[in-house]
């Protein structure tokens, strides 16, 4: 190996352990290219159906929001998740949240946000559904989805009731800690999961169901690896 091309592996190799190291990430999509996949994202698909399209595109809702990130497709398979992941972030404790606005699906109208994303059939994802007025945590593990249960809910609950209203902005936020999971819609916590299966560090991204169109903003993620708790927020283990 020839010094230079020496010098220039151990370049990359310092930029990617940089980003990967990034304390906190915050993405509005207004620097970004309407009608394009947005930089720094790779998309995935978990389960069958069409092929995943993440585009940039003014606000739909004329909210003032600018740029947007939507997933326009609206294959109606059942079992069928796109994916959009961020490339330049990692963490195994994270605080993520993003605003969304589930704008058309009859099969489902969801939005969700992934964390210690290993692949396309391995993460975490807590999502919240307009048709079904519901907010789920589920851990995808080698494809297949289980919903995890809420801390003292029973076997019976699924997630939490919530308002998630169709053709308007909400925010969707988890606050992961160790094995702890803490969840939240429009600043309002509803429950919190604990589970064991994913213990690494991992990307985080963008979720959808089905043939659920949905627009997202405003994706930010903090990481709190080492950062002790100091909010009853179980500390990392």
């Amino acid at each position: 190996m020839t010094p230079a091309r020496l010098v220039l592996l151990v370049l990359l190799a310092t930029r990617a352990t940089a980003q990967s190291a990034e304390p906190t990430m915050h993405i509005d999509f207004g620097a970004f290219e309407v009608g394009k996949p947005p930089p720094g994202f790779s998309t995935a698909l978990t389960g069958g159906g069409d092929d995943v399209t993440w585009v940039v595109q003014e606000d739909p809702l004329k909210t003032g929001a600018g740029k947007v990130l939507i997933q326009t497709s609206a294959d109606s398979t059942s079992f069928r998740f796109p994916l959009c992941v961020a490339d330049g972030f990692s963490a195994r404790d994270v605080d993520l949240r993003v605003r969304f606005a589930p704008l058309s699906g009859t099969v489902d109208r969801a939005a969700g946000l992934v964390w210690r994303y290993r692949d396309a059939d391995n993460y975490y994802v807590v999502r919240a559904n307009a048709l079904e007025g519901n907010v789920v945590l589920y851990k995808v593990e080698g494809g297949k989805r289980t919903d995890l249960k809420p801390i003292d809910a029973g076997w019976l609950a699924y997630g939490a009731k919530a308002d998630v209203p169709s053709g308007a902005w909400s925010e969707l936020r988890v606050s992961v800690r160790g094995t702890r999971f803490a969840v939240a819609l429009n600043g309002k916590h509803l429950f919190e999961v604990e589970d064991r299966t994913f213990a690494d560090a991992g990307r985080i991204g963008l979720w959808t169901k089905a043939d659920s169109v949905t627009a997202f903003d405003d994706l930010r993620a903090e990481n709190l690896d080492g950062t002790p708790a100091t909010d009853g927020t179980p500390a990392t283990e």
